[in-house]
């Protein structure tokens, strides 16, 4: 395992070298990490299981201690593939309020921030590629 990280690795059982391919992934490949589950309607009418997550989103938190809460993404950090939400506070020994960050793999969206144009057009494109007929598995 020399190289550090390399675009033709396509998969390995082995936990020692999915980490190194996570920790070493460059930013454009980060992002991907991203993707977070979306709810059951958005399913249906988008026509996808997932949507990397956006500042803006509206999510819900499926793990964790703080599972079942909802709230507005606040901030997405890649470097560091963790998501800030809002209502996810913990309180500090001196009183003081931070956000905790949460891996998106413990969220799911209810409510899309449709402000980007792209991110419009990427869904539609996606609708629009469903063949008719064909239901969507839960």
């Amino acid at each position: 395992m020399k190289v550090k990280f390399s675009r033709n690795w396509v998969r390995s059982r082995s936990p020692r070298k999915q980490r190194k391919y996570i920790a070493n992934a460059p930013l454009h490949i980060r992002k991907k990490f991203l993707s977070v589950n979306i709810s059951k309607e958005l399913r249906e009418k988008y026509n996808t299981r997932n949507v990397v997550v956006r500042k803006g989103d509206v999510v819900r938190v499926m793990r964790g201690s703080f599972k079942g809460v909802e709230g507005k993404v606040v901030r997405v950090d890649i470097k560091k593939i963790r998501v800030y939400v809002d209502a996810v506070k913990r309180k500090k020994t001196d009183g003081s309020e931070v956000l905790v960050p949460i891996h998106p793999s413990n969220l799911q969206i209810i409510e899309l921030n449709l402000e980007d144009e792209k991110r419009i057009k990427k869904l539609r494109e996606k609708r629009a590629s469903a063949k008719p007929g064909k239901e969507v598995s839960s």
